[in-house]
């Protein structure tokens, strides 16, 4: 997992249900990254336009999906 943490002591992050309760860190401020689709022929695609991206895809599987979606937001958002 990474975590970016600002100067101003700001953090963003991927948020995984592992992390529990956000408010333990302050008041959250959450907001969508990408979407994990199927398409009309079961094909799936990570469409990253929320945050500047490109759409992923498509992949035969959602965990692949997922798998892109995750590496594509550390590499680039956080």
């Amino acid at each position: 997992m990474n975590i970016r943490i600002g100067t101003d002591g700001t953090m963003k992050l991927l948020y995984t249900e592992d992390l529990g309760d956000l408010n333990k860190f302050g008041t959250p401020r959450i907001r969508r990254a990408s979407h994990v689709e199927p398409d009309k022929k079961g094909r799936w695609w990570a469409n990253l336009k929320p945050v500047g991206g490109p759409k992923l895809g498509p992949f035969k599987r959602r965990t692949e999906a997922l798998r892109a979606e995750v590496e594509w937001i550390e590499k680039r958002v956080l």
